[in-house]
């Protein structure tokens, strides 16, 4: 399985494009769709499915000309449907965990509301997606319309109990990083620490 790190937009913004052989999977496409394309038509690639991780503007802009290019609907959760501002034809909401094989891919939905209500985090093999959920050595805002800080603590405790050698890919590079892995933040990052010391009491 082969990930490319595309970072787009003014906000540091990272999509990404997982593919095996000529099949792939965009996660988060936003702001600069040429780009996409061009990438998607210059590595030869068939794309199967979009996913966006949350509703947030910066993480869907522009994906709906995308969408519609390809004839897809990008899977959200439905807690944030209203949030994105997409229109319902470009949309297959769903609620709740789910495991999806599209393709290749074995696509394990892991709710991760704290950032958003419809949060989520991707897991496709060993790699974990984590949009605004985690990021190295942060967690997403909390002070945000649907933003809830005790379920994201209850999420990042969630994220804390998979295996070591789970590489997380986030939302935004902030600090010039975008991954690392879950034995590393479950070490050093602050609000994961938290969350693991607050289990008892979540």
């Amino acid at each position: 399985m082969n990930i490319d790190v595309l970072e787009l937009g003014p906000m540091a913004n990272c999509a990404y494009l997982v593919s095996e052989g000529k099949d792939a999977l965009l996660i988060d496409p936003a702001w600069d769709m040429n780009f996409i394309e061009h990438t998607l038509k210059q590595k030869g690639l068939k794309l199967l499915a979009v996913f966006f991780t949350h509703g947030h503007f910066d993480h869907v802009k522009e994906a709906e000309n995308l969408l519609r290019a390809h004839g897809l609907k990008a899977y959200l959760e439905q807690n944030d449907v209203m949030l994105s501002g997409l229109p319902a034809e470009v949309l297959q909401p769903y609620g709740g965990e789910q495991n999806l094989q599209i393709g290749p891919f074995n696509v394990h939905i892991i709710p991760t509301p704290g950032h958003t209500a419809g949060g989520v985090c991707l897991q496709i093999g060993d790699a974990l997606f984590t949009g605004d959920t985690l990021f190295p050595g942060a967690c997403g805002r909390v002070d945000l319309p649907s933003s809830d800080a005790r379920e994201m603590r209850k999420s990042l405790l969630k994220l804390s109990k998979l295996p070591d050698d789970t590489r997380i890919f986030a939302g935004h590079s902030y600090g010039g990083k975008c991954s690392s892995y879950i034995s590393a933040e479950r070490l050093n990052n602050p609000f994961m620490r938290n969350a693991i010391k607050d289990e008892k009491v979540i």
